[in-house]
């Protein structure tokens, strides 16, 4: 499947001239390392659209191009657009944030029924997970065919942790949110994000569908497999089906453009989606757990960037498409892909600073990669002992250096997230997490002895590391 690559196409429309040229060198870079057969961006300024670019194979079949009308699978990005419908619900004083959902939903178990309206927007319910009764393979519906079968199931299972204590991603929650919306506006969920939201905005090209559907001009979603016929092999490119059942497309259900999300953007910031000037950022903050600390997610959002200067918001999806949004730059970046598992969101921060480079230092995570690209690896922790000397506040985040390492060890970047998992266990010496991910890509690459020491480690710091204590029971009958 490499020809494609040779016959990178480039369909540009330009609204204006970017103004650094290395968005494209940036973006053809990833593609080719990342092995990403097609990708389409569009770059917000000051409300207007700046930049909007096509690049590679929509469709590998047919060996069709990339353009600014290709539809791609948005995912988890369909979040964001129901965040928004809540918020709206906020404005007109249907509903209120701090509301339990039995003050708006029939039939809930006991234990659910003190639930807020916000706990569900930012995932700390706590609530069992739908998804867990659906095909795993297919996310379809599978034996318990219908949406009535699979409710009463779902209210039979457990809380997985106290409300507001923990952080679980849950497409629960999403599932509520939805009945919620329904209910307050006597409109199915998808009719009102059309009326209320895309016919504002003039979106042209985002329709709700999965796999099942016929969508005109839709980009296939691909995937890189390696285990075949109960055979592991070497990794091929493979077409990826997948179902979202009507019902739970609040959470993931959307298919889009990069400029109809652009336009999307464009009409939240200019006050055509919210009438109130403080809704926005409501939307945008953090939510809470019960002890007063601010979660990772905020209404809808699930990249909150809180920094001093140049802070951000934003949503991936389906790990492989992006949106980023800098308020105080007046900036946003959107990046959709067709390849699950490239992780745009890994490099959307250095096309950002490609507007204003400030924005490439004020996230460690971009600066460290941006750095260890052109003098190694290998001198990832040298090189934050330097900056961090002339730079205090150059901390960079426990669990997105794990994350990036993951998604390197995925790529067959070993080398390289060995690098960032032994970096991380530097500046988070006692963190039990990080040793446990330490001795995993040992393990993987042979170095046994070093492995068991940080599982050892992983479990002096965390006595109930259950995993760490059966992969080190594993390790010591070789």
């Amino acid at each position: 499947m490499r020809i494609y690559f040779l016959l990178l196409i480039i369909s540009a429309q330009f609204f204006a001239q970017p103004t650094n040229s290395n968005v494209d060198e940036i973006i053809q870079r990833e593609m080719k390392e990342r092995k990403i057969p097609g990708l389409q961006m569009a770059v917000v300024q000051n409300g207007k659209i700046v930049l909007s670019r096509s690049y590679g194979i929509a469709n590998l079949q047919n060996n069709v191009p990339v353009n600014n009308t290709t539809i791609f699978p948005i995912n988890s990005n369909t979040k964001v657009f129901t965040g928004v419908a809540m918020m709206q619900l906020v404005e007109q004083d249907k509903i209120k944030l701090n509301d339990p959902i039995g003050k708006y939903l029939d039939n809930l178990p006991a234990e659910w029924q003190k639930i807020t309206v916000d706990q569900l927007l930012t995932h700390i319910s706590g609530l069992p997970e739908i998804l867990k009764l659906l095909d795993p393979m297919t996310g379809n519906i599978g034996p318990l065919k219908t949406e009535a079968v699979i409710w009463e199931k779902l209210k039979t299972l457990p809380l997985e942790f106290k409300t507001g204590e923990q952080f679980s991603y849950n497409q629960t929650n999403y599932y509520l949110l939805g009945k919620i919306i329904e209910k307050l506006t006597n409109r199915s969920f998808a009719t009102n994000f059309e009326e209320d939201q895309f016919n504002i905005a003039h979106l042209k090209n985002t329709v709700f569908g999965d796999s099942r559907d016929i969508i005109q001009n839709y980009a296939p979603s691909y995937r890189y497999n390696s285990y075949f016929d109960g055979k592991q092999g070497e990794a091929k490119l493979t077409y990826t089906y997948t179902e979202f059942p009507d019902f739970v497309r609040t959470g993931a259900g959307l298919n889009s453009t990069a400029e109809d999300m652009a336009n999307w953007l464009i009409a939240l910031q200019d006050g055509r989606l919210f009438k109130k000037p403080g809704t926005l950022d409501m939307m945008w903050t953090p939510g809470q757990f019960n002890n007063g600390t601010p979660t990772n997610w905020a209404r809808g959002w699930g990249i909150t960037k809180p920094r001093k200067n140049h802070s951000a918001v934003g949503m991936s999806g389906g790990n492989r498409s992006v949106i980023m949004v800098y308020p105080d730059d007046d900036l946003a970046i959107i990046v959709l892909t067709n390849l699950a598992g490239s992780s745009p969101e890994d490099f959307v921060e250095e096309i950002a600073g490609c507007y204003n480079p400030d924005i490439v230092k004020a996230d460690p995570l971009t600066y460290l990669r941006k750095n260890l690209r052109a003098i190694g690896f290998e001198n990832a922790i040298d090189f934050v002992k330097k900056e961090q000397k002339t730079n205090p506040s150059f901390n960079p985040n426990e669990s997105e250096l794990n994350d990036w390492a993951y998604r390197m060890m995925a790529n067959k970047q070993e080398k390289e997230a060995l690098e960032i998992f032994k970096l991380n266990v530097y500046l988070f010496p006692k963190s039990w997490n990080v040793y446990d991910s330490y001795g995993e890509i040992l393990l993987k690459m042979g170095d046994k002895s070093k492995a068991i020491e940080m599982y050892r480690r992983s479990i002096e710091l965390n006595p109930e590391n259950e995993n760490g204590k059966k992969i080190l029971e594993g390790i010591s009958s070789l």
